[in-house]
């Protein structure tokens, strides 16, 4: 018994130490895998984490660098402090809510939001702890963005070089100009990984923060509506709807019990005049056009028009009728599929795009609305023969289009060149081929 028991002992023991060994051989094998791929590392999509890993680090010295040496640009920063400082003395009539360089005209999320920067720098004055809040807003968007790319494997590795290090526009609306544009953008991100985990109801709501920061997260609304409508159907989908509109009605009420109709017609303006010294995509047309009402009208019906077109005929699955997806997924005859991961992220950038194809105007903040989801949306294009080269030229044709200041005739007109490159290449995308019974979206059902 005593020799048996010294032999399970033992036998334990070098199992064990096999057990502890396994992890080393584990890390001495992947250092291999990665030694022997070096040349590959940045083109096979499998490396996107170490990838990504690394330029995150990076970023982080980068951001201190830029921080310290890049001199701040007041733009709108002392206006967002006036804006809530007027709350915080007692003013919720968003009529009389103004700053330098307006009045208010963002929902009461960013009231909420601003109201805690403004706070936490001293009332406004400590622009440089500002800038490293933003600072740290920017390397959580990246660590949302990354995991997007890193789930899809959509993308060579090395282009996110292009999306974080090489770009001067979007490091100086994150750190140098603190605008709130980044603010959404980051619970955007937040929400759309919260929706590929099928983790639907709370990334509604998180969504519903982000539309509530600002307003231009709605052009997402349409990609959305098409993915809880497929995933739910119609009556499973509105719980949802409602949801978003509670946490808008209940982030409002203090600005709405005083006048209702100030707040909705300030903070959900969709007919705001832009100026045209600051647009960025429509420079080449004459001002009178671009303050035109029935240019607008033309470019709202064109709008709506492309998203019909890409929903109908790009989102859905041919042979799949509308009707279909309005109905509860357990009482369908025809069957409609769960779109997986990589449908998911293509809707939802796709509805964004061509929302910002047909602008009244964008401003050079604008570009945090779409940058991050460009390469997702060039390397999903259906034009095989768009070689790499020709993919990342258009990447910094739309940079130096972002970078030009003033805008000039070329900057714009190049601009949509590069817009109508991505439309095409996204239209001539064939419908992707739908898992049998399977999705790699797995909801929840929360």
């Amino acid at each position: 018994m005593i020799e048996s028991a010294d032999f399970t002992k033992a036998a334990n023991m070098a199992g064990g130490k096999r057990k502890s060994s396994t992890l080393p051989s584990r890390i001495q094998k992947t250092l291999s895998s990665i030694w022997q791929d070096k040349h590959m590392v940045l083109f096979k999509a499998e490396y996107t984490f170490l990838v990504t890993a690394v330029l995150w680090f990076l970023e982080i010295g980068i951001n201190i660098w830029v921080i310290q040496r890049v001199a701040y640009t007041e733009i709108d920063w002392k206006a967002y402090m006036d804006e809530v400082e007027g709350v915080i003395n007692g003013t919720y009539d968003y009529t009389q809510l103004k700053g330098d360089t307006g009045p208010l005209v963002y929902p009461a999320g960013f009231v909420y939001v601003f109201t805690g920067l403004y706070y936490l720098t001293d009332h406004g004055q400590n622009i440089r702890l500002g800038q490293y809040v933003f600072a740290v807003f920017y390397l959580i968007t990246l660590l949302l963005v990354f995991r997007i790319y890193h789930r899809t494997k959509k993308v060579p590795p090395y282009v996110f070089f292009f999306i974080c290090c090489a770009s001067y526009r979007i490091h100086s609306i994150f750190v140098l100009r603190l605008f709130n544009d980044p603010v959404a953008m980051m619970l955007l991100f937040g929400a759309i990984n919260l929706f590929l985990d099928g983790r639907w109801t709370l990334g509604c709501a998180l969504y519903s923060l982000a539309v509530s920061v600002k307003m231009n997260v709605l052009l997402f609304a349409p990609g959305l509506l098409f993915l809880l409508l497929c995933e739910f159907g119609l009556w499973k989908t509105l719980p949802k709807l409602t949801l978003c509109a509670v946490i808008q009605l209940v982030l409002g009420l203090p600005f709405l019990f005083v006048n209702p109709v100030g707040y909705v017609s300030r903070a959900f303006d969709l007919g705001r005049q832009f100026l045209f010294k600051w647009t960025v995509n429509w420079r080449f047309l004459p001002e009178d056009v671009f303050l035109s009402r029935y240019f607008h009208l033309a470019l709202l019906l064109a709008h709506i028009t492309m998203l019909l077109l890409f929903a109908l005929k790009r989102w859905k699955r041919s042979g799949i009728s509308i009707w279909s997806i309005l109905t509860d997924p357990s009482e369908r005859k025809e069957t409609v599929h769960k779109l997986n991961i990589i449908q998911t992220v293509l809707v939802l950038y796709t509805s964004n795009f061509i929302g910002m194809c047909f602008s009244r105007s964008l401003h050079y903040q604008f570009y945090v609305w779409y940058f991050h989801t460009l390469p997702y949306l060039l390397w999903s294009g259906g034009v095989k023969k768009l070689a790499h080269l020709l993919r990342v030229l258009v990447l910094g044709l739309i940079e130096l289009s972002w970078n030009t200041y003033p805008s000039t005739n070329y900057s714009s007109l190049s601009l949509h060149v590069c817009h109508l490159i991505i439309l095409l290449c996204l239209w001539l995308n064939p419908t992707p081929a739908l898992p049998s019974q399977k999705s790699e979206n797995k909801a929840k059902r929360h």
